[in-house]
């Protein structure tokens, strides 16, 4: 289960100086990825590659003018705040985990990173006091905008498919951002987390009724658990993952549902019966959730299983091995 405290630190915290870093550095390493996108794309795309290239540059030209701006307010010492320090605030994948995707999942990535950069600007001018500060962090997110725009545009000159339309695409990402990413955690955390302490009950004991109860409290109190630390780690105003109770309820239910699917069985009063019932619940909340990875999180269907499934049967026999001896 995720941990329910976070060092991070909280956006609404931060002093201007230390926004204005955190620009800096976001600036830096959006352009080293487009940088990497346009050298990926070169020899097969050269005109998507010359776009990310302008892209790139100007990223650098943002970044020049904040480091102005700071410069003059602050001093020559900028200190290093990056995305991973601030809780809730959105993550960029290593250009090395990006090398192999195809150009439209690229183009998607980069319209991604232009949407999430313009909800941070417009978050932060929404913070600073300082008139040419707030000045400046408008024109930004006006530009990453354009940005947005621009990488929309890549599909239509550089695909061969027809390109998506962008409110479709905007829904299916909150859709996802909201539902999906924090249900399937909820799903995995409670489908696991809790075959070990069912199953050790159950073989303990002999007694269906008793694992039940085992199961239905180990349930219950996973979704809990998960559906306060997914409303609590993330307001959803810089990620955009949408809102916080709407995310801890998708968590916390799925969490839940994860749990009962093998608990129910043992409503069962024939042990034998029920355990045999309830293994084959597991075996298939395994198998979904590694089509749900593949289906709208873009994992390989053959590693999705390998981590779920393989890894589902191990806390599975660690509960039964527990529980018999």
């Amino acid at each position: 289960m995720r941990s329910l405290l976070s060092s991070r630190k909280r956006f609404d915290d931060l002093s201007e100086q230390e926004i204005l870093a955190l620009a800096i550095s976001s600036e830096e390493d959006d352009a080293q990825i487009y940088r990497g996108f346009a050298a990926r794309l070169r020899g097969d795309y050269p005109s998507t590659a010359a776009v990310f290239d302008g892209m790139a540059e100007e990223e650098d030209g943002h970044r020049a003018a904040l480091i102005e701006l700071f410069r003059s307010r602050f001093g020559e010492v900028i200190p290093l705040v990056r995305r991973e320090h601030v809780a809730g605030f959105y993550a960029r994948k290593p250009v090395w985990l990006m090398e192999s995707l195809p150009l439209e999942k690229i183009r998607e990535i980069a319209g991604d990173m232009e949407f999430q950069a313009e909800r941070f600007y417009r978050a932060a001018a929404g913070r600073v006091t300082d008139a040419a500060t707030r000045k400046l962090l408008g024109d930004l997110a006006a530009a990453e905008a354009q940005h947005e725009r621009r990488a929309d545009d890549l599909a239509e000159t550089h695909l061969t498919e027809e390109a998506v339309d962008t409110e479709d695409r905007n829904a299916h990402r909150q859709f996802v951002l909201t539902w999906v990413q924090p249900g399937l955690a909820g799903l995995m955390d409670g489908s696991v987390s809790t075959l070990a302490p069912i199953f050790a009950a159950a073989f303990a004991t002999g007694d269906t009724w008793n694992t039940f109860l085992v199961g239905l409290a180990a349930s219950v109190g996973a979704g809990i658990s998960m559906g306060f630390t997914e409303a609590a780690s993330d307001d959803g105003e810089l990620s955009g993952r949408g809102s916080p109770v709407k995310r801890g309820i998708a968590s916390g239910v799925m969490t839940t549902l994860g749990g009962m699917g093998h608990a129910l069985p043992y409503l069962i009063p024939h042990f034998w019966t029920a355990t045999i019932i309830a293994v084959s619940v597991v075996f298939i909340e395994l198998w979904t959730i590694a089509w749900i990875q593949k289906r709208y999180m873009d994992t390989p269907f053959w590693r999705a299983a390998l981590q779920v499934v393989f890894g589902g049967a191990l806390v599975l026999a660690a509960g039964i091995l527990i529980g018999s001896s």
